[in-house]
């Protein structure tokens, strides 16, 4: 996978402000409401020019299910190939120095057999013998669980990005967490106007905790 150019970034987003201008009002206007979004065309070129390679998904979508985000690809797993298409829902969100929970929530799942329809996971799926209502206890079960995965259930799924060794070994990101989430908290994650929005909740009482970190070498 090619690893982000930051000028390439820089040069994309500027191309994107001009022939969108309206991006530009719309985060000024978000800004006074504490709310930050994110294009979700963003997301998309982040696909198209990253996920690369033979075991990459195919045909992503990402489109705007508001409040949550519709997702799919066409993805090869043991053998078979199958379209996936899911909605998700950011439910919660706590962030601290020690942990970065989120819980999703993920509604409407759907398996379709693409090609390998002889092999043990096809038939499994052909059957209707997963439910994919609950695919937070699919996750459960799986044999090789990511670390950052700390809970599976029904139709959700939480995850602790603090469990990822490089993030949580990395003083920069811990010292500016430190600062920030005194003030600022994530109150909501939803869509809306094809953008990923999010909700800020500021906390004026933090701001000496805030500026002790700040000061803190």
């Amino acid at each position: 996978m090619p690893k982000p150019n930051p000028k390439v970034l820089l040069r994309t987003a500027a191309a994107y402000l001009k022939t969108h201008p309206e991006e530009i009002a719309r985060a000024v206007k978000g800004a006074f409401g504490l709310r930050f979004g994110l294009p979700l065309d963003a997301l998309r070129y982040m696909v198209r020019e990253f996920a690369q390679g033979p075991k990459a998904p195919q045909d992503v979508l990402i489109e705007a299910a508001p409040p949550g985000l519709r997702l799919g690809a066409t993805v090869k797993q043991m053998g078979t190939t199958m379209r996936a298409t899911l909605v998700l829902f950011v439910e919660e969100l706590h962030v601290t120095t020690e942990q970065a929970r989120i819980t999703l929530r993920i509604a409407d799942m759907k398996l379709e057999v693409l090609d390998g329809k002889d092999t043990p996971l096809a038939g499994l799926i052909l059957s209707g013998a997963l439910d994919l209502s609950k695919p937070g206890n699919l996750v459960a079960y799986m044999p090789k669980r990511p670390e950052m995965l700390v809970e599976a259930k029904d139709d959700r799924v939480t995850v602790d990005l603090m469990k990822v060794p490089k993030l949580a070994s990395n003083a920069k990101v811990r010292r500016w967490i430190s600062v920030i989430t005194p003030v600022l908290g994530v109150r909501a994650v939803t869509t809306r106007d094809d953008h990923l929005d999010v909700s800020l909740r500021a906390s004026p009482s933090g701001i000496a905790e805030a500026l002790a970190a700040a000061r803190t070498p």
